[in-house]
């Protein structure tokens, strides 16, 4: 392999640690592929042994979409693609001799399906029902109803008011010239409105088995908040699930007909984690910055962030780690090296680094001398571990991974972290301790039971308790829906002089609440308020109600006292609520 590739040029910024791991097989800066990682795959495409670097290019400025096929460090076939490429994947499509896989490509609303290199099939997603007012106003436009002006003015406000996206050609209308409309609206008049959407993502799910030349399906985001399990053989939508926002990172384990976890990196900055049979994400990772990758390293998914940071997940959402980057990261991808049974995640960076993690660990630094977007680690040619990488100004970089490196976590071996292995100074046992350990074993039954009838004894408190509250209606908050309001106090002011605020809510969602009265006990030698007693306003529901009152203070020895707070219903001398103020001693 490395005799294969020209070593022209040899990167020479890369570090002594990274020289004793990587071979420098080829460097080309002006390799001309601008991609990104979705778009790059590697496999035998005929099936002699011979793996080959699959491109989707977006072309310099994203204006000429090719895809490229290289072997080695040449150019071996190009094609043009009609619309800017999304994602690229290879996946077997059926059993039958010979095992050669074919290459999905996703751009716009289609996936291309080549076998051999020659195009095999092309799916296209299902059309979505037009806007029912857009639709009205071309057909009015169809039968001059109304001018183009108009037309234009129309359109807009749907688009900015309406849920169901205007199609494509109302969005190419809105961007004309004025003197530009006439003409478009009589060549598109008598068209009929097709609403298309397009693929966002897309990845590779093992159909029924999981061996590696396993019969693979196709799995497709869309701009529509769908995603789609397409058949490998009939290419027919198998199964369709709904996301609350648009995919754009894809992670699948699992076989489809057997049981399969799929994880969604979508726009609103969260991750759905769906399963078999469901129709709605079961689980969700709410992220604090938006998702820029997702990597899934054993059960573990590893997500990288605008915030320059990885972060572990487990897929039910919990949070395990997070390791902060030194810049922004720019891209992500899966190491996976079979003879030693690793697997890690890639990141590359803004900085001009690529780093390899397992877990928060870090087991390797690359340095390039240009930004990488894209990266790749597989079988290329007859090597097994390969890792090619594109930069941003359009240069490719291939490296071979040396058979005699082993990654080293910072400083220390692959493994368990050294403290574990350190001995810890356990104390002796005491006299003390054995005895007790002697009374436990002997009376553990009369031991267990007491705690039992303490625990017990302690419960049947508590709803004593708790009943009395109810019934001497002690509580802040109203326990019945018949009255449901709650009770909050204030007291401001450092004296003689405090200002008491008592906060009334209508907890209830649509009924209100009106004739309640509010009392205040308190003694009348060391306390006096100018309203003892007064009407409560109508209570709408939801809406906080603040009732101030001052309170004086009569006594100079420094005595404070508790004001107690009554709700009460007009005709009733139980009260609904009730609050005990403890009132601060007078600090001036």
């Amino acid at each position: 392999m490395a005799a294969m590739f020209s070593s022209d040029s040899d990167c020479g910024r890369a570090d002594s640690e990274a020289n004793s791991k990587w071979l420098d097989a080829h460097y080309d800066p002006m390799a001309n592929i601008h991609t990104f990682s979705s778009c790059l795959a590697l496999a035998d495409l005929h099936g002699d042994g011979e793996y080959k670097l699959v491109v989707g290019d977006l072309g310099p400025g994203g204006r000429q979409p090719h895809l490229k096929v290289l072997k080695g460090p040449t150019v071996l076939t190009e094609i043009p693609l009609p619309a800017l490429p999304a994602a690229a994947a290879t996946f077997l499509m059926e059993q039958h001799e010979p095992r050669t896989p074919a290459l999905a490509l996703a751009s716009g609303p289609c996936v291309y399906i080549y076998k051999n290199l020659r195009p095999y099939f092309k799916y296209s997603l299902p059309e979505l029902p037009p806007n029912p007012l857009e639709q009205d106003l071309w057909n009015q436009a169809k039968e001059d109803q109304i001018d183009p002006l108009t037309l234009k003015e129309m359109l807009e406000g749907i688009r900015e008011k309406a849920e169901i996206p205007l199609s494509l050609q109302s969005l190419r209308f809105l961007q004309l010239e004025l003197n530009e409309m006439e003409a478009f609206v009589n060549q598109h008049k008598f068209k009929a409105i097709k609403r298309q959407t397009v693929i966002t993502t897309m990845t590779t799910l093992k159909k029924n088995l999981a061996d590696e030349d396993a019969v693979s399906c196709l799995v497709v985001g869309t701009e529509n908040k769908e995603l789609l399990v397409l058949d490998p053989e009939a290419v027919t939508i198998l199964a369709k699930m709904s996301l609350p926002s648009v995919p754009v990172f894809l992670e699948v384990s699992g076989q489809f007909d057997v049981e399969f976890r799929l994880a969604a990196a979508c726009r609103n900055g969260n991750i759905y984690i769906l399963r078999r049979d469901c129709k709605r994400p079961k689980y969700c990772i709410e992220l604090s910055a938006q998702p820029v990758g997702l990597v899934r390293v054993h059960k573990i998914l590893v997500v990288g962030s605008t915030q320059e940071s990885l972060h572990g997940f487990t897929h039910k959402g919990k949070k395990l780690w997070t390791v902060q980057m030194p810049a922004a990261i720019l891209t992500m991808n899966l190491l996976e090296q079979h003879s030693r049974s690793l697997q890690a995640v890639m990141a590359g960076l803004a900085n001009g680094e690529v780093r390899i993690y397992r877990d928060k660990a870090l087991l390797n630094v690359i340095r390039t001398p240009d930004a990488v977007t894209s990266l790749c680690f597989g079988r290329y040619g007859r090597e097994d571990n390969t890792l090619i990488m594109t930069t941003r100004g359009g240069g490719l970089i291939i490296k071979i991974l040396k058979r005699t490196a082993v990654f080293v976590e910072g400083t220390g071996e692959v493994g368990p972290p050294l403290a574990q292995a350190m001995k810890l100074t356990v104390p002796r046992k005491t006299q003390l301790y054995v005895d007790q350990t002697l009374r436990e074993r002997e009376a553990g039954i009369a031991m267990h039971r007491t705690f039992q009838a303490d625990l017990y004894r302690l419960r049947l408190r508590a709803a004593r308790a708790y009943v009395q509250t109810l019934e001497s209606s002690l509580s802040p908050m109203s326990a019945t829906s018949r009255e449901p309001v709650k009770l909050h106090a204030v007291v401001q002011g450092l004296g003689p002089t405090f200002k008491l605020t008592v906060h009334l809510q209508n907890t209830s969602t649509a009924r209100p609440v009106l004739g309640l009265l509010i009392c205040f006990l308190y003694d009348e030698i060391l306390y006096s308020l100018p309203r003892a007693f007064f009407k409560v306003p109508f209570l709408v529901p939801g809406l906080s109600y603040p009732l101030e009152t001052f309170v004086q203070s009569l006594s100079s020895k420094g005595i404070s006292d508790i004001i107690k707070v009554l709700v009460l219903r007009e005709g009733q001398s139980i009260p609904l609520l009730s609050a005990h103020i403890n009132m601060p001693v007078v600090a001036v």
